[in-house]
């Protein structure tokens, strides 16, 4: 095996302990019995677990971010919608191990690749989208980073649940979250307040 195809194999084999068992749950050692390689094999192509980990989470979240902003091809705002809603439920089908990754946290030492950063990854994809939507219907473009953040946080938690259940089929899915989405913003209103009494 040569030094690039070992590398990947540990990559593959990492990523599925850490689908599996969480960062803190996955040890050296059993990435390294699984790929029938001593332990300081895995420190000489990652430096060690954290060196490992961070290259699992940095490529699922390229792949997811590729299948979404791929998946927007452009269209009515609905559809641009529909196909980033789907993309992440198509991401989550079929990389499923990926998604447990992201969803987990990450060790309290790394500032990226936790799913509150991959969600505003994402998000801001979404963004510009929403701000010329706001714009054309009289709303404060201001609001729609807000806005994005919130659609998209929507889409990746209904997404963990659907993993677990796996029905009804991703497609079905993908339209009632578009639904709930799309009309929502159809109906929304210029200038909110809270119909109840609450303290600022």
């Amino acid at each position: 095996m040569t030094g690039k195809q070992r590398r990947e194999q540990l990559l593959e084999i990492g990523r599925t302990v850490f689908a599996e068992r969480g960062y803190d749950g996955t040890s050296v050692e059993e990435i390294a019995e699984r790929a029938g390689v001593s332990k300081p094999v895995v420190y000489e192509h990652f430096g060690g677990k954290e060196g490992l980990y961070a290259v699992v989470v940095d490529r699922e979240m390229q792949l997811l971010l590729d299948m979404v902003t791929g998946a927007l091809t452009g269209g009515h705002s609905r559809e641009l919608l529909e196909q980033a809603a789907f993309a992440l439920m198509d991401y989550i089908d079929t990389s499923t191990d990926g998604f447990r990754i992201l969803v987990r946290d990450s060790p309290v030492a790394q500032s990226t690749g936790t799913f509150a950063s991959l969600i505003s990854d994402i998000a801001t994809q979404v963004e510009d989208i929403l701000g010329l939507e706001f714009k054309a219907r009289g709303f404060d473009a201001r609001l729609a980073p807000m806005y994005s953040q919130m659609l998209v946080g929507m889409v990746a938690l209904t997404g963990q649940w659907w993993l677990e259940v796996r029905r009804p089929e991703k497609a079905e899915v993908a339209a009632h979250l578009v639904n709930l989405a799309w009309h929502g913003l159809e109906g929304m209103e210029r200038h909110p307040k809270l119909v109840g009494e609450r303290k600022s």
